[in-house]
């Protein structure tokens, strides 16, 4: 391979298997990115990749390729990171892969206080509403809501947190669960449901949702169109027209996790970051819910 910049191409072209899921990533356009990787072929005398239309799929001398790039990918990034020294500050770009619940509710608020420490540091925060895949470098590193169960990836508990049963303050009080019967029930898309730590309605003896979204932004917003649902606790200051209900008939707790490529334990600045944000989200969370705490809705 001639350069890294060549390598960096190939890397990003094999990890999102096709050009058009990589040109975002090398903020490049595919038509420039397939020129690249043929020059690169032609370079090499060989073929990295078997083109079809459902994608880039690597050939035998591209699996090796892949490997030995991404190992050198590691090298380069442990020498600029050993550059950096002993600086007071963070510097550079740091992806966050999140669910939008974490994405929408903490990690602003944490982040602009690790970038008021270090105001040469760039994050990104990806929300998507599916596992983010580091494998292939959607981000430097990812909150889940359930440990990966494979894959070369190192896993940090974050934190504990509640969800409970909320509905706007305003409207008519439920004494009990069976009251939900006739109320509009908020909730996922049951077929989007992409971990089952996010099945929180299977808590309730309810025969369906009317109102579904695949985002707990959106479903909070239903909520407060007159909805009940599940709410993590967390969110619930950011409505503050919505209240926990039934505190003791529904209460759930489920868990953060950092997670990281197993070869960038020992990148300085990354694992700094990391304990940061994760005593800023340890922070935040117990901040959040004190606060939701104090508006929930007494017993009638």
């Amino acid at each position: 391979m001639e350069n890294w910049d060549d390598m960096r191409v190939f890397l990003a072209v094999a990890r999102a298997e096709g050009l058009s899921a990589a040109a975002p990533v090398l903020k490049m356009d595919p038509s420039t990115l397939g020129r690249r990787i043929a020059r690169l072929e032609r370079n090499l005398g060989a073929a990295l990749f078997v083109k079809s239309p459902q994608g880039y799929a690597l050939t035998d001398l591209g699996e090796r390729m892949k490997e030995r790039a991404a190992e050198a990918e590691v090298h380069l990034a442990r020498i600029a990171d050993e550059g950096q020294g002993e600086r007071a500050g963070l510097t550079g770009q740091i992806r966050i892969g999140a669910p939008d619940g974490a994405a929408n509710y903490l990690l602003p608020q944490v982040c602009a206080a690790i970038q008021e420490r270090n105001p040469d540091l760039e994050v990104q925060i990806l929300a998507l509403p599916r596992v983010v895949n580091l494998s292939r470098r959607e981000a430097d590193m990812a909150i889940t809501v359930s440990p990966p169960a494979a894959g070369r990836l190192t896993v940090q508990k974050i934190t504990d947190y509640q969800l409970h049963l909320a509905m706007r303050s305003d409207a008519t009080p439920l004494q009990s669960l069976a009251d939900l019967k006739g109320r509009r029930i908020v909730g996922y898309i049951p077929d989007m449901i992409f971990d089952k730590e996010l099945d929180y309605l299977s808590a309730i003896d309810v025969a369906g949702v009317q109102m579904a979204s695949n985002s707990v932004a959106v479903q909070l917003q239903m909520i407060r169109q007159a909805g009940v649902g599940i709410v993590h606790d967390f969110a619930l200051p950011f409505a503050p027209e919505v209240q926990m209900v039934l505190p003791d008939a529904v209460a759930l707790t489920r868990s953060f996790y950092l997670v990281r490529h197993t070869s960038d334990r020992r990148l300085d600045r990354l694992t700094r970051f990391a304990h940061a944000l994760r005593a800023g989200i340890q922070d935040e969370v117990a901040r959040l819910e004190r606060t939701a705490r104090l508006t929930a809705r007494p017993p009638v």
